[in-house]
Protein backbone atom coordinates (compact mmCIF):
# COMPACT_ATOMS: atom_id res chain seq x y z
CA UNK A 1 0.00 0.00 0.00
CA UNK A 2 1.37 3.40 -0.97
CA UNK A 3 0.58 6.60 0.87
CA UNK A 4 1.93 10.06 1.56
CA UNK A 5 2.54 11.75 4.88
CA UNK A 6 1.46 15.33 5.54
CA UNK A 7 1.28 17.67 8.49
CA UNK A 8 -0.55 20.81 9.53
CA UNK A 9 1.34 22.60 12.33
CA UNK A 10 2.84 19.30 13.44
CA UNK A 11 -0.47 17.42 13.32
CA UNK A 12 0.54 14.52 11.04
CA UNK A 13 -1.69 12.41 8.81
CA UNK A 14 -1.15 9.54 6.41
CA UNK A 15 -3.13 10.08 3.21
CA UNK A 16 -4.22 6.85 1.51
CA UNK A 17 -6.25 6.51 -1.67
CA UNK A 18 -8.79 3.70 -1.47
CA UNK A 19 -7.74 2.48 -4.94
CA UNK A 20 -4.21 2.06 -3.58
CA UNK A 21 -5.43 0.35 -0.42
CA UNK A 22 -7.38 -2.17 -2.51
CA UNK A 23 -10.36 -2.18 -0.12
CA UNK A 24 -12.00 0.14 2.41
CA UNK A 25 -9.99 0.58 5.58
CA UNK A 26 -11.21 -0.85 8.87
CA UNK A 27 -10.55 0.29 12.43
CA UNK A 28 -7.67 -2.14 12.88
CA UNK A 29 -6.09 -0.86 9.65
CA UNK A 30 -6.17 2.72 10.93
CA UNK A 31 -4.63 1.72 14.26
CA UNK A 32 -1.90 -0.23 12.50
CA UNK A 33 -1.14 2.49 9.96
CA UNK A 34 -0.87 5.21 12.60
CA UNK A 35 1.31 3.02 14.82
CA UNK A 36 2.86 5.97 16.62
CA UNK A 37 3.94 7.63 13.34
CA UNK A 38 0.81 9.69 12.62
CA UNK A 39 -2.11 11.39 14.38
CA UNK A 40 -4.63 9.99 11.93
CA UNK A 41 -5.34 8.58 8.49
CA UNK A 42 -7.08 10.36 5.62
CA UNK A 43 -8.74 7.73 3.46
CA UNK A 44 -9.59 9.23 0.06
CA UNK A 45 -12.70 7.36 -1.03
CA UNK A 46 -13.01 9.12 -4.41
CA UNK A 47 -11.47 12.13 -6.12
CA UNK A 48 -11.98 14.15 -9.29
CA UNK A 49 -10.34 17.33 -10.51
CA UNK A 50 -11.76 19.63 -7.87
CA UNK A 51 -13.49 17.49 -5.23
CA UNK A 52 -12.79 14.50 -3.04
CA UNK A 53 -14.63 12.41 -0.48
CA UNK A 54 -12.57 11.57 2.60
CA UNK A 55 -12.94 9.38 5.69
CA UNK A 56 -10.91 10.63 8.66
CA UNK A 57 -9.58 7.98 11.04
CA UNK A 58 -8.27 8.63 14.55
CA UNK A 59 -5.28 6.61 15.80
CA UNK A 60 -7.55 4.58 18.10
CA UNK A 61 -9.54 3.34 15.10
CA UNK A 62 -12.55 5.62 15.56
CA UNK A 63 -13.85 7.84 12.75
CA UNK A 64 -13.85 11.62 13.15
CA UNK A 65 -16.88 13.48 11.84
CA UNK A 66 -14.70 16.46 10.99
CA UNK A 67 -11.09 17.69 11.06
CA UNK A 68 -9.97 21.17 10.09
CA UNK A 69 -6.36 20.07 9.66
CA UNK A 70 -7.32 16.83 7.93
CA UNK A 71 -9.56 18.51 5.38
CA UNK A 72 -6.90 21.19 4.79
CA UNK A 73 -4.30 18.50 4.07
CA UNK A 74 -6.71 16.72 1.74
CA UNK A 75 -7.38 20.03 -0.03
CA UNK A 76 -3.64 20.71 -0.44
CA UNK A 77 -3.11 17.23 -1.84
CA UNK A 78 -5.99 17.53 -4.31
CA UNK A 79 -5.10 21.08 -5.40
CA UNK A 80 -1.51 20.07 -6.10
CA UNK A 81 -2.55 16.92 -7.96
CA UNK A 82 -5.12 18.64 -10.14
CA UNK A 83 -3.71 22.16 -10.41
CA UNK A 84 -7.02 23.60 -9.21
CA UNK A 85 -6.86 26.63 -6.91
CA UNK A 86 -10.24 25.89 -5.33
CA UNK A 87 -11.42 22.43 -4.28
CA UNK A 88 -14.17 20.81 -2.23
CA UNK A 89 -13.63 18.14 0.38
CA UNK A 90 -16.62 16.03 1.47
CA UNK A 91 -16.54 14.56 4.99
CA UNK A 92 -19.76 12.83 5.98
CA UNK A 93 -22.63 15.28 5.41
CA UNK A 94 -20.35 18.34 5.42
CA UNK A 95 -18.56 19.92 2.45
CA UNK A 96 -15.50 22.10 3.00
CA UNK A 97 -14.57 24.53 0.24
CA UNK A 98 -10.86 25.37 0.25
CA UNK A 99 -8.80 27.91 -1.69
CA UNK A 100 -5.02 27.94 -2.07
CA UNK A 101 -3.86 31.52 -1.56
CA UNK A 102 -0.90 33.20 -3.21
CA UNK A 103 1.11 32.96 0.01
CA UNK A 104 0.65 29.18 0.07
CA UNK A 105 -1.80 29.17 2.97
CA UNK A 106 -5.14 27.45 2.54
CA UNK A 107 -8.41 29.20 3.36
CA UNK A 108 -11.28 26.88 4.25
CA UNK A 109 -14.99 27.52 4.53
CA UNK A 110 -15.82 25.01 7.25
CA UNK A 111 -19.54 25.69 7.46
CA UNK A 112 -21.76 26.37 10.47
CA UNK A 113 -20.56 26.38 14.07
CA UNK A 114 -23.05 25.85 16.89
CA UNK A 115 -22.21 27.28 20.33
CA UNK A 116 -24.24 26.10 23.29
CA UNK A 117 -24.89 27.72 26.64
CA UNK A 118 -22.07 27.45 29.15
CA UNK A 119 -22.52 24.72 31.75
CA UNK A 120 -20.72 23.37 34.79
CA UNK A 121 -19.60 19.79 35.44
CA UNK A 122 -18.19 18.07 38.49
CA UNK A 123 -14.83 16.65 37.50
CA UNK A 124 -12.34 14.99 39.85
CA UNK A 125 -13.56 17.06 42.78
CA UNK A 126 -13.50 20.31 40.80
CA UNK A 127 -16.29 22.36 39.25
CA UNK A 128 -15.39 22.96 35.60
CA UNK A 129 -17.26 25.53 33.51
CA UNK A 130 -17.28 24.76 29.80
CA UNK A 131 -18.90 25.89 26.58
CA UNK A 132 -20.11 23.07 24.30
CA UNK A 133 -19.45 23.69 20.60
CA UNK A 134 -20.17 21.70 17.45
CA UNK A 135 -18.07 22.12 14.31
CA UNK A 136 -19.62 18.99 12.86
CA UNK A 137 -17.77 17.23 15.70
CA UNK A 138 -18.13 17.86 19.47
CA UNK A 139 -15.96 20.17 21.58
CA UNK A 140 -15.78 21.25 25.21
CA UNK A 141 -14.12 24.67 25.53
CA UNK A 142 -12.76 25.60 28.97
CA UNK A 143 -11.41 29.07 29.71
CA UNK A 144 -8.30 28.50 31.79
CA UNK A 145 -4.74 29.80 31.97
CA UNK A 146 -2.41 27.55 30.03
CA UNK A 147 -1.07 24.64 32.05
CA UNK A 148 -0.05 21.40 30.33
CA UNK A 149 -0.55 19.42 33.54
CA UNK A 150 -4.16 20.61 33.61
CA UNK A 151 -4.62 19.49 29.99
CA UNK A 152 -3.20 16.03 30.68
CA UNK A 153 -5.35 15.71 33.81
CA UNK A 154 -8.64 17.21 32.63
CA UNK A 155 -8.50 16.26 28.95
CA UNK A 156 -9.14 12.51 29.28
CA UNK A 157 -11.71 13.06 32.05
CA UNK A 158 -13.73 15.49 29.96
CA UNK A 159 -13.32 13.45 26.78
CA UNK A 160 -15.07 10.46 28.34
CA UNK A 161 -17.45 12.28 30.72
CA UNK A 162 -21.03 10.98 30.69
CA UNK A 163 -22.14 14.43 29.49
CA UNK A 164 -20.61 13.45 26.13
CA UNK A 165 -21.80 9.92 25.31
CA UNK A 166 -19.90 9.95 22.01
CA UNK A 167 -16.82 11.49 23.70
CA UNK A 168 -15.58 15.00 22.96
CA UNK A 169 -12.57 17.07 21.99
CA UNK A 170 -11.30 19.37 24.75
CA UNK A 171 -9.70 22.82 24.56
CA UNK A 172 -8.14 24.83 27.37
CA UNK A 173 -8.31 28.46 26.28
CA UNK A 174 -6.34 31.44 27.59
CA UNK A 175 -7.34 34.90 26.32
CA UNK A 176 -4.28 36.89 25.27
CA UNK A 177 -6.07 39.96 23.88
CA UNK A 178 -9.23 40.92 21.98
CA UNK A 179 -8.14 39.02 18.86
CA UNK A 180 -5.77 36.36 20.19
CA UNK A 181 -6.19 33.08 22.06
CA UNK A 182 -3.68 30.59 23.40
CA UNK A 183 -5.14 27.08 23.13
CA UNK A 184 -4.05 23.59 24.14
CA UNK A 185 -5.92 20.58 22.78
CA UNK A 186 -6.87 17.12 23.98
CA UNK A 187 -8.21 15.43 20.88
CA UNK A 188 -10.83 12.72 21.08
CA UNK A 189 -9.29 9.41 20.09
CA UNK A 190 -5.79 10.88 19.84
CA UNK A 191 -4.90 12.64 23.12
CA UNK A 192 -2.67 15.70 23.38
CA UNK A 193 -1.97 17.16 19.95
CA UNK A 194 0.18 20.00 18.63
CA UNK A 195 -2.66 21.53 16.62
CA UNK A 196 -6.29 20.98 15.66
CA UNK A 197 -8.19 23.01 13.11
CA UNK A 198 -11.67 22.23 14.36
CA UNK A 199 -10.49 22.90 17.93
CA UNK A 200 -9.18 26.31 16.85
CA UNK A 201 -12.59 27.07 15.34
CA UNK A 202 -14.42 25.82 18.44
CA UNK A 203 -12.24 27.94 20.73
CA UNK A 204 -12.70 31.05 18.58
CA UNK A 205 -16.47 30.49 18.29
CA UNK A 206 -16.85 30.08 22.05
CA UNK A 207 -14.65 33.12 22.69
CA UNK A 208 -16.65 35.38 20.36
CA UNK A 209 -20.00 34.08 21.63
CA UNK A 210 -18.99 34.64 25.26
CA UNK A 211 -17.47 38.07 24.62
CA UNK A 212 -13.88 37.03 25.37
CA UNK A 213 -12.69 37.99 21.86
CA UNK A 214 -13.80 39.53 18.60
CA UNK A 215 -13.52 37.95 15.16
CA UNK A 216 -11.11 37.40 13.44
CA UNK A 217 -9.16 35.44 16.05
CA UNK A 218 -5.56 34.29 15.89
CA UNK A 219 -5.36 30.95 17.68
CA UNK A 220 -1.91 30.11 19.07
CA UNK A 221 -1.43 26.36 19.38
CA UNK A 222 1.73 24.48 20.43
CA UNK A 223 2.46 23.76 16.75
CA UNK A 224 1.82 27.29 15.44
CA UNK A 225 -0.95 29.73 14.58
CA UNK A 226 -4.27 29.44 12.76
CA UNK A 227 -6.58 32.30 11.81
CA UNK A 228 -10.31 31.88 12.44
CA UNK A 229 -13.10 34.18 11.29
CA UNK A 230 -16.63 33.63 12.63
CA UNK A 231 -19.30 35.35 10.55
CA UNK A 232 -22.47 36.92 11.86
CA UNK A 233 -24.31 33.93 10.35
CA UNK A 234 -22.24 31.48 12.40
CA UNK A 235 -20.18 30.29 9.44
CA UNK A 236 -16.50 29.62 10.11
CA UNK A 237 -13.45 30.36 7.95
CA UNK A 238 -10.13 28.75 8.87
CA UNK A 239 -6.78 29.70 7.36
CA UNK A 240 -3.51 27.85 7.85
CA UNK A 241 -0.73 25.76 6.27
CA UNK A 242 -0.48 22.14 5.10
CA UNK A 243 2.79 20.55 4.01
CA UNK A 244 3.85 17.20 2.62
CA UNK A 245 6.48 15.38 4.66
CA UNK A 246 6.99 12.18 2.66
CA UNK A 247 5.62 11.43 -0.83
CA UNK A 248 5.05 7.89 -2.10
CA UNK A 249 5.41 6.36 1.33
CA UNK A 250 5.44 2.55 1.29
CA UNK A 251 3.26 1.05 4.00
CA UNK A 252 3.13 -2.61 4.89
Amino acid sequence: MRSSKWHALGNAYLLVERTEAGAPLAAEDARRLCGGRADGVLEVVSASTDEATVVIWNPDGSVAEMSGNGTRIAAAWLARRSGASEVRIHVGPRTVTARVRGDGLIEQELGPVEVGQSETLDLAGERIELTPVSVGNPHAVVRRDHDRDDLLRLGPLLESHERFPGRTNVQLVEVVDAHTLRVSVWERGAGETSASGSSAVAAAAAATANGWCESPVTVRLPGGELLVAIGADGQARLTGPAEELAPDLELA
